[in-house]
């Protein structure tokens, strides 16, 4: 279970992760591109799945960004049997897979909620890693599990998510919003991958 990845000593990098799927913007693709925006996708099927193409273009822009699993369904994986647990972890990983040419190796659990039947199906699905966060990109401002500022190599969790679920705000502002806040700590953003 990994919610902070240790960097080198002295450098002020964090990590950008973006869940679900339901929103697909283009202008966030540009903005991703123009920016280079490593960015971890942990993506549900039944959201995400009308238009994985948007994904693959997301992946495919020159940011080194990236796509993982987050599920079929999106459920609380603690109210499910092991087996109903490997169906949601195993079957995304199948369309996945199909869908972009490998099996992510990285998993994140809908809510952050898991139990041990999730660590054995998530390996027994071929899963290497399973990610929570630290911080959490709200509409305008940061929510920290912990204190109330950035610390090097925070996992921080951001939806693709449009107006309806943002209280009008699109996803191009609240990114925007969240790389300032970034910006305003002293901190740059890596490829989480390359630190795993």
């Amino acid at each position: 279970m990994i919610d902070r990845i240790p960097v080198p000593a002295g450098e002020k990098i964090v990590f950008l992760t973006f869940d679900d799927g339901a929103e697909k913007d283009p202008e966030f693709l540009k903005m991703a591109a123009d920016l280079k925006l490593p960015i971890s996708m942990f993506l549900t099927d039944s959201v995400a799945s009308s238009d994985y193409g948007h994904f693959e273009r997301l992946r495919d822009n020159g940011s080194a960004s990236t796509v993982n699993n987050h599920t079929l369904t999106h459920p609380n994986l603690r109210t499910l049997s092991f087996e109903a647990q490997k169906k949601e972890i195993c079957g995304q990983q199948d369309k996945l897979e199909k869908r972009f040419g490998q099996r992510p190796p990285l998993f994140r659990p809908p809510f952050g909620n898991y139990n041990d039947d999730t660590l054995r199906a998530a390996s027994e699905c071929g899963v290497s890693s399973i990610l929570l966060w630290k911080v959490s990109m709200q509409i305008n401002n940061f929510q920290y599990a912990q204190g109330s500022a950035l610390q090097p190599g925070d996992i921080i969790l951001a939806h693709f998510r449009g107006p309806s679920e943002l209280k009008g705000a699109t996803e191009v502002q609240m990114t925007t919003r969240m790389l300032q806040r970034i910006q305003e700590q002293g901190y740059k953003i890596g490829r989480l991958e390359d630190y795993l």
